[in-house]
């Protein structure tokens, strides 16, 4: 970027002559003008990784696809995922079909909302402005960009319990590592020690491109399953050698109508974990080259949930026999493991669930994170960037320990934050597929006076309503949720049990109706405009650009149509 610059009259024999002094830079213009990405693009506020991803680049098959979600599934949370539903009174079947009937329905939405990406090639912040208008979009990919960085940290500090389980195998002293920190830090100095650990072995997978994240994936979908059957089988043999009763005898411990909607909030708790998918499926379905690749996210989904939640069970019974109580978690069981044979495998078991929760949280949160700053800062940020800074955010800044050790009702608030994430992605769903029924013009998505601004405010009013309508008759049972001490009606409570149902439906249903009876009819287009593919793609009823190119005040150009 040039200086700025300043003409003055220094009173010379020509009373018109002027001179240019140049006017210094603050320091945090510099430090501006030097990070700035070399691709951003600001007439279209976008940059390489906001743009449709090339052909080049599209390296995802049907099976990358399915062993993502093969990898999210195989980490230490899907492993105690059956815990919290047994502990509330559903039996160990229940518990499995109540995972595997949340996992195929919230696998349904994610499909659905994962096309767009499939198809166009942008992630989630590009495509929404379509439904919420150009800058509108602007306040759902924040709201995004909130749930990503804090379970980014939430996620970390599981994975450093990997590293102390690790820790523990290799060094056994470190058990008796000396706390310096004191009591009110809520978190010890060993534990401490981990957490860096953990956080500097995510940082150079940050660095790694997302359509490279393939491989990552598959490494860790080779090693995690070995390690969690070898456990298994490890419990199986030596619990069937004492006696004592099996978990597996237990029953329902809850009857009736409390029954049905304990089951309902537990459907509701494990589709809200899942909401965050619904809306970023985009995010990784845009380097993929085939549409019909995401449809084996169908059966991969819930699948690789319900086997790892079997898993579960299987050591949670082992466990009882053995140690005389219930172990949820495979870190713990592996903490167990104290002689020179079992440190060795507690140190390779340790390895092997460190891998897989840096996969779930990369996946999970901070891929989505990324894209939702590469969009709200296209000049300085990109995906690489936007990694380290959720990175930093969500592992240092929310001190995430003092999170889940004291701020319990910051805890249940972050938890059920489904509530608005449900009607997101029920409204991208309707807009993509009942209203403008597939057809989105991919050069007016980067067009800020384009089509999908809607008014001068750059918002639909349509989807501003169906948003609200989605959330605010949730708003009383989450605030019970949150303080128990607020006494609202049962009716309202279990309405919230309903919540990813009711949001998804009614904003939905609400926005498909606003816009049959008052359309945006600018905002139609008669055949689809694509992204450039592979030169000899031929597809009917779709319009193809070699460029999306901005004139600088603004107007389209379009050198070359096929």
């Amino acid at each position: 970027m040039a200086e700025k610059t300043v003409f003055v009259n220094v009173g010379s024999e020509d009373e018109n002559a002027s001179y240019e002094i140049p006017q210094a830079k603050s320091s945090i213009r510099k430090f501006l003008d030097k990070i700035k990405l070399e691709s951003n693009d600001s007439s279209r506020y976008s940059n390489e990784d906001l743009d449709p991803v090339p052909y080049e680049r599209r390296t995802w098959r049907w099976y990358n696809l399915a062993l993502y979600w093969l990898s999210d599934a195989f980490a230490p949370g899907g492993w105690r995922n059956a815990a919290s539903l047994m502990e509330v009174g559903l039996s160990w079947k229940m518990s499995l079909f109540n995972i595997a009937l949340a996992n195929t329905l919230i696998g349904i939405v994610i499909t659905l909302n994962a096309h767009p990406g499939a198809r166009y090639h942008v992630c989630f912040p590009v495509f929404s402005r379509v439904p919420y208008g150009f800058f509108f979009s602007y306040v759902m990919v924040f709201m995004r960009m909130i749930t990503g960085i804090f379970w980014y940290g939430i996620q970390t500090y599981t994975g450093a319990e990997c590293v102390r389980s690790i820790l523990y195998a290799i060094w056994p002293s470190f058990r008796n590592f000396p706390n310096h920190l004191p009591e009110n830090a809520n978190i010890t100095s060993g534990f401490l020690i981990c957490w860096f650990v953990y956080f500097c072995f995510c940082i150079p997978v940050h660095s790694i491109r997302v359509e490279n994240t393939r491989w990552y994936f598959l490494f860790k979908c080779c090693l995690t399953p070995i390690c969690g059957f070898a456990i298994c089988g490890w419990i199986v043999t030596q619990s069937n050698k004492l006696p004592g009763e099996s978990l597996f005898k237990q029953g329902n411990t809850i009857s009736g109508s409390s029954l049905t909607w304990t089951f309902m909030s537990c459907l509701y708790s494990n589709m809200g974990g899942g909401s965050t998918y619904a809306t970023n499926a985009s995010d990784y379905s845009r380097y993929t080259r085939k549409e019909y690749s995401i449809l084996f996210q169908l059966f991969a989904l819930p699948f690789s949930n319900v086997l790892m939640a079997v898993l579960g069970v299987v050591g949670a019974a082992g466990s009882l026999k053995l140690y005389g109580t219930i172990l949820w978690d495979p870190l713990l069981i592996i903490d167990h493991w104290t002689s020179r044979g079992g440190r060795a495998a507690a140190a390779f078991c340790g390895i092997a669930f460190l891998v897989a929760q840096i996969g779930q949280n990369i996946s999970a949160n901070s891929i989505a994170a990324a894209n939702d700053l590469n969009c709200i800062f296209p000049r300085y940020v990109n995906i690489r960037r936007g990694q380290i800074i959720a990175a930093l955010l969500g592992a240092w800044a929310l001190t995430p320990w003092n999170i889940l050790t004291s701020a319990t009702a910051f805890l249940s608030f972050m938890s059920g934050y489904s509530i608005w994430l449900s009607s997101i992605a029920g409204i991208l769903f309707s807009d993509y597929w009942l209203v403008h029924r597939l057809k989105y013009d991919i050069t007016e998505l980067y067009n800020p006076q384009g089509i999908y601004r809607y008014n001068n405010w750059g918002y639909n009013w349509r989807a501003v309503v169906a948003f609200t309508v989605g959330w605010v008759p949730l708003l009383p049972g989450f605030i019970n949720a949150i303080n128990p001490k607020i006494v609202v009606p049962a009716g309202v409570v279990r309405l919230y049990y309903l919540g990813f149902f009711y949001g998804f439906a009614v904003s939905s249903l609400t926005y498909w109706f606003l816009c049959k009876f008052w359309p945006a009819r600018e905002t139609y287009v008669d055949v689809a405009v694509l992204p450039p593919g592979k030169p000899n793609d031929d597809e009917e009823n779709v319009e193809t650009i070699d460029a999306i190119e901005l004139n600088v005040d603004g107007n389209k150009k379009r050198a070359v149509k096929t």
